[in-house]
């Protein structure tokens, strides 16, 4: 895994929904090295850990990120203007395997489903299945429009698309899929892992708190299934995608 500490320039800062803010950063050195599925460790001004935030979309130049604001951290890059220098660790991680030929479909939930653009990006003729807890919070649905003519929504009020869960449009297509790529909170992934099991092939990308970002430390340990019975594994290091086999859903 080959990553770098450099200077992005920051394009865009657009709020694209309630909390949920939309960045284009360039720089070409490290933009061009990232891969679906991984993510990159901001340095936030006046904090000492930095941010991990999931690549939404990448190319030569620039790469995408979409996040949440959670803590004073986040709520520092929402309000950084256009213009400003932002440091950031990249690439991070082991993404998702997109093999050519094969029927995908990415499954997310809430502020786990930007990282499955550029992934989806990837796929030929990919299926695209989101869910959020209401309309207030839908997100980049146009975007996946763009690249799948088969993109489902899913609100748990149902006061956008389908009234229920990711998982219950999934078992409906089911048949019309080889390979799955989930993102989003765990209960969310437990769900997906168990529709899937002994049907097809699912890959599940983890959403924990990290320090480094590079296995350095343990913030970000979890406990993951091995031919030897269980080991712990670094998210940051060994995933964030995981054969959906391999985790505990704790």
């Amino acid at each position: 895994m080959k990553y770098d500490t450099r200077m992005f320039k920051l394009l865009k800062n657009e709020e694209i929904a309630d909390g949920i803010f939309d960045w284009t950063v360039e720089n070409p050195e490290l933009a061009k090295l990232c891969k679906c599925g991984q993510f990159v460790n901001i340095k936030v001004p006046g904090r000492v850990l930095r941010r991990p935030i999931s690549i939404c979309d990448a190319d030569e130049n620039t790469l995408r990120l979409v996040f949440q604001v959670k803590g004073e951290g986040t709520k520092i890059m929402s309000e950084m203007k256009v213009g400003d220098e932002v440091e950031i660790l990249a690439p991070l991680g082991h993404g998702f395997n997109i093999e050519k030929g094969k029927r995908y479909c990415f499954v997310g939930g809430g502020i786990g489903v930007p990282p499955l653009l550029f992934s989806a990006k990837q796929a030929d003729d990919p299926m695209v299945i989101t869910g959020f807890r209401n309309k207030d919070l839908v997100i980049l649905q146009d975007d996946f429009k763009a690249v799948s003519d088969k993109v489902y929504l899913a609100t748990d009020d149902g006061s956008a698309g389908i009234h229920g869960f990711v998982t219950d449009v999934l078992k409906e297509r089911l048949d019309e899929i080889d390979e799955v790529c989930a993102c989003g909170p765990i209960p969310m992934l437990k769900a997906v892992a168990a529709v899937c099991k002994d049907k097809v092939k699912c890959q599940v990308s983890l959403e924990e708190r990290m320090g480094c970002g590079i296995g350095a430390c343990l913030v970000c340990a979890c406990k993951t299934k091995t031919d030897e019975g269980e080991a712990m594994t670094h998210v940051c290091k060994n995933g964030p995608v995981y054969d959906a086999r391999e985790v505990f859903y704790e």
